[in-house]
Protein backbone atom coordinates (compact mmCIF):
# COMPACT_ATOMS: atom_id res chain seq x y z
CA UNK A 1 0.00 0.00 0.00
CA UNK A 2 1.29 3.34 -0.95
CA UNK A 3 1.07 6.15 1.20
CA UNK A 4 2.02 9.93 2.11
CA UNK A 5 3.16 13.01 0.20
CA UNK A 6 6.64 13.34 -1.24
CA UNK A 7 8.35 16.66 -2.57
CA UNK A 8 10.98 15.46 -5.56
CA UNK A 9 11.87 17.44 -8.40
CA UNK A 10 11.97 16.56 -12.39
CA UNK A 11 15.86 16.64 -13.48
CA UNK A 12 16.69 17.89 -17.03
CA UNK A 13 15.70 14.56 -18.75
CA UNK A 14 12.62 14.16 -17.55
CA UNK A 15 13.23 11.96 -15.00
CA UNK A 16 11.93 11.43 -11.22
CA UNK A 17 13.62 9.51 -8.61
CA UNK A 18 11.01 7.62 -6.71
CA UNK A 19 10.37 8.06 -3.09
CA UNK A 20 12.56 5.63 -1.16
CA UNK A 21 9.41 4.03 0.84
CA UNK A 22 8.01 2.89 -2.48
CA UNK A 23 10.93 1.51 -4.71
CA UNK A 24 10.88 -2.06 -3.24
CA UNK A 25 7.32 -2.26 -4.28
CA UNK A 26 8.03 -0.41 -7.95
CA UNK A 27 11.01 -2.51 -8.35
CA UNK A 28 9.50 -4.93 -11.18
CA UNK A 29 8.34 -2.39 -13.34
CA UNK A 30 6.11 0.21 -13.39
CA UNK A 31 3.04 1.62 -15.93
CA UNK A 32 2.52 5.46 -15.99
CA UNK A 33 -0.55 6.65 -17.64
CA UNK A 34 -2.61 9.81 -17.33
CA UNK A 35 -4.73 10.34 -14.38
CA UNK A 36 -7.90 12.18 -13.64
CA UNK A 37 -7.58 15.59 -12.50
CA UNK A 38 -4.76 16.36 -14.57
CA UNK A 39 -2.41 14.08 -12.89
CA UNK A 40 -0.37 11.28 -13.39
CA UNK A 41 -1.06 7.21 -12.37
CA UNK A 42 1.86 5.04 -11.48
CA UNK A 43 0.84 1.50 -11.09
CA UNK A 44 2.73 -1.63 -10.29
CA UNK A 45 2.94 -3.67 -12.97
CA UNK A 46 0.45 -6.32 -11.44
CA UNK A 47 -1.72 -3.48 -10.02
CA UNK A 48 -1.56 -1.89 -13.80
CA UNK A 49 -2.63 -5.98 -14.97
CA UNK A 50 -5.67 -6.14 -12.38
CA UNK A 51 -7.10 -3.08 -14.14
CA UNK A 52 -6.59 -4.20 -17.97
CA UNK A 53 -8.49 -7.29 -16.88
CA UNK A 54 -11.15 -5.49 -15.27
CA UNK A 55 -11.22 -2.90 -18.31
CA UNK A 56 -11.39 -5.85 -20.86
CA UNK A 57 -14.29 -7.37 -18.81
CA UNK A 58 -16.09 -4.48 -20.03
CA UNK A 59 -18.85 -5.01 -22.73
CA UNK A 60 -17.47 -3.40 -26.12
CA UNK A 61 -20.70 -1.97 -26.36
CA UNK A 62 -19.99 0.50 -24.15
CA UNK A 63 -18.98 3.68 -25.38
CA UNK A 64 -17.28 5.10 -21.87
CA UNK A 65 -15.43 2.01 -21.22
CA UNK A 66 -14.32 2.79 -24.90
CA UNK A 67 -13.43 5.80 -24.40
CA UNK A 68 -11.52 5.03 -21.48
CA UNK A 69 -9.59 2.42 -22.27
CA UNK A 70 -8.44 4.23 -25.42
CA UNK A 71 -7.08 7.20 -23.38
CA UNK A 72 -5.92 5.10 -20.23
CA UNK A 73 -3.78 2.51 -22.70
CA UNK A 74 -3.03 5.15 -25.55
CA UNK A 75 -1.30 6.82 -23.23
CA UNK A 76 0.61 4.44 -21.11
CA UNK A 77 4.40 3.85 -20.84
CA UNK A 78 5.59 0.96 -19.16
CA UNK A 79 9.53 1.03 -17.93
CA UNK A 80 11.76 -0.59 -14.91
CA UNK A 81 13.17 2.23 -12.58
CA UNK A 82 16.96 2.14 -12.72
CA UNK A 83 19.18 1.50 -10.08
CA UNK A 84 18.86 4.59 -8.44
CA UNK A 85 15.07 4.40 -8.55
CA UNK A 86 14.52 7.02 -11.29
CA UNK A 87 11.65 6.35 -13.75
CA UNK A 88 11.46 8.68 -17.22
CA UNK A 89 7.98 10.24 -17.38
CA UNK A 90 7.26 10.59 -20.82
CA UNK A 91 7.21 14.41 -22.87
CA UNK A 92 3.52 13.83 -23.43
CA UNK A 93 2.74 12.58 -19.64
CA UNK A 94 4.82 15.79 -18.51
CA UNK A 95 2.61 17.96 -21.04
CA UNK A 96 -0.58 16.22 -19.58
CA UNK A 97 -0.48 16.96 -15.92
CA UNK A 98 1.52 20.11 -16.92
CA UNK A 99 4.70 18.70 -14.82
CA UNK A 100 7.59 21.33 -14.47
CA UNK A 101 10.50 20.69 -12.32
CA UNK A 102 8.59 21.14 -8.46
CA UNK A 103 6.43 17.75 -8.21
CA UNK A 104 4.33 16.25 -5.70
CA UNK A 105 4.09 12.32 -5.41
CA UNK A 106 1.68 10.86 -3.05
CA UNK A 107 0.65 7.36 -2.10
CA UNK A 108 -3.07 6.61 -3.17
CA UNK A 109 -3.70 3.24 -1.69
CA UNK A 110 -2.79 0.87 -4.77
CA UNK A 111 -1.23 3.25 -6.77
CA UNK A 112 1.32 6.40 -6.11
CA UNK A 113 -0.02 9.62 -7.98
CA UNK A 114 2.05 12.59 -9.79
CA UNK A 115 1.24 16.19 -9.91
CA UNK A 116 2.89 19.60 -10.12
CA UNK A 117 3.41 20.83 -7.10
CA UNK A 118 1.29 23.82 -7.73
CA UNK A 119 -1.77 21.91 -9.11
CA UNK A 120 -1.08 19.54 -6.12
CA UNK A 121 -1.50 22.57 -3.54
CA UNK A 122 -4.80 24.24 -5.57
CA UNK A 123 -6.39 20.24 -6.02
CA UNK A 124 -6.04 20.58 -1.86
CA UNK A 125 -7.01 23.94 -0.95
CA UNK A 126 -10.20 23.02 -2.83
CA UNK A 127 -11.04 20.08 -1.59
CA UNK A 128 -9.59 19.51 1.63
CA UNK A 129 -12.47 21.68 3.42
CA UNK A 130 -15.08 18.59 1.92
CA UNK A 131 -13.14 16.08 3.26
CA UNK A 132 -14.85 15.68 6.49
CA UNK A 133 -17.70 16.10 4.62
CA UNK A 134 -17.98 12.99 1.99
CA UNK A 135 -16.74 10.70 4.20
CA UNK A 136 -20.25 8.69 4.88
CA UNK A 137 -20.84 8.45 1.26
CA UNK A 138 -17.59 6.97 0.52
CA UNK A 139 -17.34 4.86 3.63
CA UNK A 140 -20.75 3.46 3.86
CA UNK A 141 -21.64 3.20 7.92
CA UNK A 142 -18.50 5.29 8.63
CA UNK A 143 -15.47 4.74 10.17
Amino acid sequence: MFLGTHTPRLDDKGRLILPAKFRDELAGGVVITKGQERCLYVFPMPEFQRIADQLRAQPMTSKAARAYSRVFFASAHDEVPDKQGRVTIPAHLRSYAALDRELVVIGASTRVEIWDKGAWEAYLAESEDDFADIEEGVLPGGL
